[in-house]
């Protein structure tokens, strides 16, 4: 299953709110968590014996072969994907490469459109993991030759944070590796136009020089 993307491709069943919220938080949360810990978060508006009876509905609406009880534990036993993104991160900020499909899932935020306050920080740590992660891979991928896959994680690095200088230099570095000096020049001026935009201000000089080193940019 994916949480990454919001739970939208869990297997194919109908879960129940109180169950989403279950997987959710022990995919989130490493797989394993006590049941007070559980109830308390997810349910923190309520009696604790009000918490605790919602956490046994959810464990009874959840298909029994995902969620094992050892004691006063809950193992999530489903496989989980954000595990296996979050070790591809990684690797790619140590100076690995990421395939498409792990890029594509790099593209997309931890649970978008949850709110609640126990997912906010997983949710902040992960979009921050997730821009490092592409940025790095498009640097590593440029300097093997990778082009096609290096741009296509700068360009999911900058979507993600518009702003950051480092993704933008990255990507525009990897056009201009590739060839393709009207792409650098494209992204250079938008990239331009957001930062004066946003924050009033004008890209670092080095990028610029990378962009009139291979091609002339006209203003827009």
């Amino acid at each position: 299953m994916s949480v990454v993307g919001g739970l939208g491709v869990f297997p194919p069943a109908r879960l129940s709110l109180p169950s989403r919220r279950l997987l959710a938080f022990l995919a989130v949360h490493g797989t394993v968590a006590s049941r007070s810990l559980v109830a308390g978060t997810l349910w923190a508006d309520v009696p604790e014996a009000q918490a605790r009876a919602n956490l046994r509905r959810a464990i009874w609406q959840t298909p029994a072969e995902w969620i094992r009880a050892e004691g006063d534990e809950l193992r999530l036993d489903a496989e989980v994907d954000l595990a296996r993104i979050h070790a591809a991160a990684c690797a790619a900020i140590d100076g690995g490469t990421l395939t498409m499909d792990e890029i594509e899932r790099l593209s997309v935020d931890l649970l978008p459109g949850w709110n609640e306050e126990w997912v906010i920080p997983a949710q902040a740590s992960f979009h921050l993991l997730r821009v490092q992660a592409l940025e790095a891979a498009c640097v590593t991928m440029t300097e093997r030759g990778m082009h096609a896959l290096a741009t296509q994680a700068g360009t999911a690095a900058l979507a993600a944070d518009p702003l950051r200088e480092s993704a933008a230099y990255a990507l525009i570095r990897a056009h201009l590796r590739e060839g393709n000096r009207n792409a650098a020049a494209v992204r250079f001026r938008a990239f331009a136009r957001t930062l004066e935009e946003e924050l009033g201000v004008e890209p670092d000089p080095r990028l610029a020089r990378a962009v009139n080193a291979a091609v002339v940019v006209h203003p827009a």
